[in-house]
């Protein structure tokens, strides 16, 4: 008996890990976060795929303000007709506490007309923040994973050819500053707020740390102190991190996506006993040209009319007894077994909703 009893509790304890998360992979840490970076750029050395500059003109534009920035003027009134230089956005992100000299990757992409930015190269393009600061300059040849061919009419494409990468093409000039935990303290936010798993996480930084090391401000927030030396603190926010929670179980929830028709439930709907009908109605539409000729040798004209046959078909509403269910497969089955489409799940479970008979939020995308 005492064997089988430690096997239960060894089985109790690794079930209740299994289910245990990280604390960084359910919370970030308040002013941890990306900088999105954006400019606007020339990608040349395309193959004759660059942008039609008569629809274009900003091209032309910044090809002439370059060529002006380096020294060659152009004569005024010059038609320049460019095939092998496109205009592109580059975007990039700017990671937390990055330095400058470190390399970031881009995206550029045409606001053209180009057919492909295969074999371009981008020209040095600086990458400004949302407070108009240059953060990176970006430069360097594109990798395009498509490939295109055309002639006398027909064309063939594979992926897309009018976006590109630059692996490390930006190169950060600017740091952006972060008082982590300079003030004494930091916040975790919950990725999805949840008062109990707030509640737990406190828990556990306490049972970690000691007492009044951490707090819940609300349902998302936890406000955590940190030590006041930099090592230290860099060392106490990772253990932190490192930390096991177990969450609590989410929310049921149902996710309709009325464009696609695609339903998605989690583990924790549930369903009440209900009656549910479901029938179709089809209405089909047949309509066959009829000529009408007129006979040899007369002045009649040939008409042409249209004849249509309507019918109506209606497949019988049964109306079926759908058990309660606590368990997501049981819900599958029992919806499955009236014979709905993923469309006609929409209008079911919108009506199961109202009724009170579908334990769960329901939300539409």
């Amino acid at each position: 008996m005492r064997i089988s009893s430690l096997l239960l509790l060894a089985a109790l304890l690794a079930g209740g890990a299994a289910h245990a998360e990280r604390i960084k992979d359910i919370a970030s840490m308040q002013g941890v976060r990306t900088n999105q970076l954006a400019g606007y750029g020339l990608v040349v050395g395309l193959d004759g795929s660059g942008d039609q500059t008569t629809q274009t003109p900003f091209t032309t534009q910044s090809i002439a303000n370059m060529l002006t920035q380096m020294g060659v003027n152009l004569p005024p009134g010059i038609n320049m007709q460019l095939k092998n230089v496109a205009a592109v956005m580059v975007t990039a992100e700017l990671p937390p506490f990055a330095q400058a000299g470190q390399g970031i990757d881009v995206t550029v992409s045409s606001i053209g007309n180009a057919k492909s930015l295969r074999g371009g190269t981008l020209v040095m393009t600086p990458l400004k923040g949302a407070d108009g600061q240059v953060y990176a300059m970006a430069q360097g040849n594109l990798v395009v994973g498509g490939a295109g061919a055309s002639a006398s009419g027909s064309k063939v494409q594979i992926n897309h050819l009018s976006v590109g990468r630059i692996p490390a093409g930006a190169t950060v000039e600017r740091s952006v500053a972060s008082a982590l935990g300079e003030s004494g303290s930091i916040n975790l936010e919950l990725r999805q707020s949840d008062f109990t798993t707030a509640s737990r996480v406190v828990d556990a930084v306490n049972a970690h740390f000691g007492k009044d090391t951490a707090r819940a401000l609300n349902g998302r927030v936890i406000q955590v102190r940190t030590p006041l030396g930099e090592s230290e603190r860099v060392a106490f926010l990772g253990a932190i991190e490192s930390l096991d929670v177990s969450p609590a179980q989410a929310m049921a929830k149902v996710i309709i996506n009325a464009r696609t028709g695609s339903v998605v439930m989690n583990r924790a709907v549930m369903l009440d006993p209900s009656a549910v009908s479901h029938g179709s109605l089809s209405v089909i539409i047949n309509t066959e040209p009829v000529i009408s000729q007129p006979a040899p040798f007369s002045k009649g004209q040939t008409v042409v009319t249209a004849q249509s046959q309507i019918e109506i078909r209606q497949q019988p509403g049964e109306v079926m007894l759908v058990k309660g269910s606590a368990s997501l497969a049981d819900v599958v089955k029992a919806l499955n077994s009236i014979g709905a489409t993923p469309q006609d799940l929409l209008a079911i479970l919108q009506a199961l909703k109202a009724s009170g008979a579908l334990r769960a939020e329901l939300e539409v995308i």
